[in-house]
């Protein structure tokens, strides 16, 4: 603790009986010299002292402050699962604990089964918390159908027919299924090598069927604290629930769908925990209605045996790279606005780009245009093709990745 500064000396008078007048009114004026500096020292202690008693004050302002919150007991997020005539049963949120504990009257009145609810350490229930779909949830709603078509995938007509099948044809012609008594499959795996055109066929299907378009990549679901993964999987599928005919369409899927371990840490155990919601959300008790469930994987050697099940997944589509005709139909895809030399066959370009998928495919003639641009032409001829090819090969090469288009 600081000590308090010292008072300056108060100023004394002295005068010699002996003294001249001028001598006396000389040391008159001295004195009144020091009392004003005295003065100005006293002033100047005053004004910190009255600095330091509003700091203070500030302290002492924000520890009682500290103090109230340290008082008040926290809250935490739960849902009401059920109304008794004993209480209510609560799930908390992050750690699925089922308590029935007690509710105020005032509160019970207003209270519905599937409500978001605060509870406090003893689990009795303090407010009734706005029915708010997560945040990010919403933002992964597409308001709009894409505006991809079949038109624009080319290579995969097999494919696209398993597709329309289990996805389309349920939002469009759901009759159909009833009249032949046949539940429609619950929900597609696309599976292959990157760049193959999975999300394309995803967002051709939303289009076709004017149904709401949710996507979200699998390593989006892998949160920080525990429980939020499996509550953002919940919401998503409220949310679709809430725009149907919808859509879901979960990439990278194998990021909370790889296969369990033994292993003890929190982090995987959050994963598999994520993973076991969304088992639940698409193989539950309750009927989803119009939602369908589209999911892709570049890794279906990684996924868990649960998620692939009948029930679930009833289609596994492989998603290859394109053949010779296949290639040859995304390339006139990706150059039917472009200003083509008579000489440029795809043909051939199809023959000579064994191995090459539809994202690099369109890259290709990405590169064809650059290289024609380059040499300040408005024209793409075939060396452009070849150059571009072999600056992709080279690109593969040394690590560096295409642009992706697909």
């Amino acid at each position: 603790m600081s000590r308090s500064p010292s008072l300056p000396e108060r100023p004394r008078l002295d005068l010699d009986p002996d003294m001249t007048p001028e001598e006396r009114l000389e040391a008159l004026r001295d004195h009144f010299e020091d009392i004003v500096r005295v003065n100005e020292q006293l002033t100047e202690q005053l004004n910190d002292a009255r600095d330091r008693r509003q700091d203070l004050t500030d302290e002492v302002d924000q520890l009682e402050r500290e103090n109230e919150t340290l008082k008040t007991s926290s809250l935490y997020i739960a849902t009401a699962e059920e109304l008794t005539d004993d209480g209510v049963v609560v799930k908390q949120h992050g750690n699925n604990q089922e308590v029935l504990t007690e509710v105020s009257p005032s509160i019970r009145d207003s209270l519905e089964a599937g409500d978001r609810v605060a509870i406090n350490d003893s689990f009795s229930v303090k407010e009734i918390l706005d029915p708010e779909t997560d945040a990010r949830a919403q933002a992964m709603q597409v308001d709009g159908s894409p505006d991809v078509t079949y038109d624009d995938i080319g290579g995969l007509e097999e494919q696209i027919r398993e597709v329309r099948e289990a996805v389309e044809e349920p939002l469009v012609n759901a009759q159909q299924f009833r009249d032949v008594g046949i539940e429609p499959p619950s929900g597609v795996l696309l599976h292959g090598p990157p760049g193959t055109g999975k999300t394309m066929l995803a967002k051709a299907v939303a289009n076709e069927t004017d149904a709401t378009f949710i996507k979200m990549a699998g390593s989006e679901l892998v949160r920080k604290f525990i429980g939020e993964g499996a509550r953002l999987v919940r919401d998503l599928f409220e949310l679709a629930s809430e725009r149907q005919p919808a859509i879901i369409f979960i990439d990278e899927i194998d990021a909370i769908a790889a296969k369990r371990t033994e292993s003890k840490t929190s982090g995987d155990a959050e994963v598999q925990r994520t993973m076991m919601q969304l088992l639940s959300e698409m193989d539950g008790f309750d009927d989803r209605g119009e939602i369908r469930i589209i999911a892709a994987t570049n890794r279906f050697d990684m996924l868990d045996r649960a998620i692939l099940r009948p029930g679930r997944f009833d289609r596994l589509i492989e998603v290859p790279n394109p053949d010779v005709a296949g290639r040859e139909r995304i390339l006139e895809i990706h150059t039917e606005e472009m200003n083509l030399s008579e000489d440029v066959d795809l043909r051939a370009m199809a023959r000579e780009t064994d191995g090459l998928s539809g994202a690099e495919l369109a890259s290709l003639a990405t590169e064809a245009g650059m290289f024609a641009i380059r040499d300040q032409r408005t024209t793409v001829e075939q060396r452009d093709f070849r150059d571009a090819l072999e600056k992709i090969s080279q690109d593969e090469e040394t690590g560096s990745q295409p642009v992706a288009f697909a």
